[in-house]
């Protein structure tokens, strides 16, 4: 692809917003990622890899997955332009099928908010995963001042406790870290980051 037009599509998606809430993201998923070099990870919804390219320093290999196929061209000629060689993607959506896949992290950020069956894609995660791997989340905590019918509004630790655990998920930790102004849908927001083990 023609770096320029590249550079437009990234643009696009990567606005100064966006890439600030990933260093912040970022900063938080590599302390969960201590002593992780011999690990697989996926990073399911990655878009351009705004993330995953931040973190693959500390995994074996990533395989981003994200059922935008743009984005992926963005994080596609971004690997390359690193020349990043553990980092793969995968044009892939889970909640319509999903694929024969296994890995010892799965890692979902800002995700989650946007598919409206979070027990069935909890349910695939923890499939996926080998024993003993993680489930890394990241998302808002609960807002009740957004309504939005594509989007949940957050969720609180207990529900999202309750959820994981039905799945089959042990060991759940979840804590807030960040607060940020106009973060979520232009209101002032929370993100938590939960951890859990199956």
């Amino acid at each position: 692809m023609e770096n320029s037009v590249f550079e437009q599509m990234a643009k696009r998606y990567d606005t100064a917003e966006r890439i600030e809430l990933a260093k912040v993201i970022v900063k938080e998923v590599r302390r969960e990622l201590r002593n992780s070099k011999e690990k697989s990870l996926i990073d399911y919804g990655a878009g351009t890899g705004l993330i995953s390219l931040e973190i693959s320093d500390l995994v074996d290999s990533i395989l981003l997955i994200d059922s935008s196929k743009q984005m992926l061209d963005v994080a596609k000629a971004k690997i390359s332009r690193m020349g990043k060689t553990n980092t793969k993607i995968l044009y892939s959506d889970f909640t319509q099928e999903t694929p024969e896949l296994k890995a010892d992290v799965v890692l979902m950020s800002l995700v989650l908010l946007h598919i409206a069956d979070t027990g069935n894609i909890l349910q695939a995660m923890f499939n996926i995963l080998n024993d003993g791997g993680k489930l890394i989340i990241i998302d808002f905590d609960k807002n009740e001042k957004i309504n939005h019918p594509k989007v949940h509004n957050g969720f609180s630790h207990e529900d999202l406790k309750k959820r994981l655990s039905e799945v089959g998920f042990k060991s759940i930790e979840i804590k807030t870290f960040f607060h940020g102004n106009r973060i979520f849908m232009n209101q002032d927001a929370s993100m938590f980051i939960s951890s859990s083990i199956k």
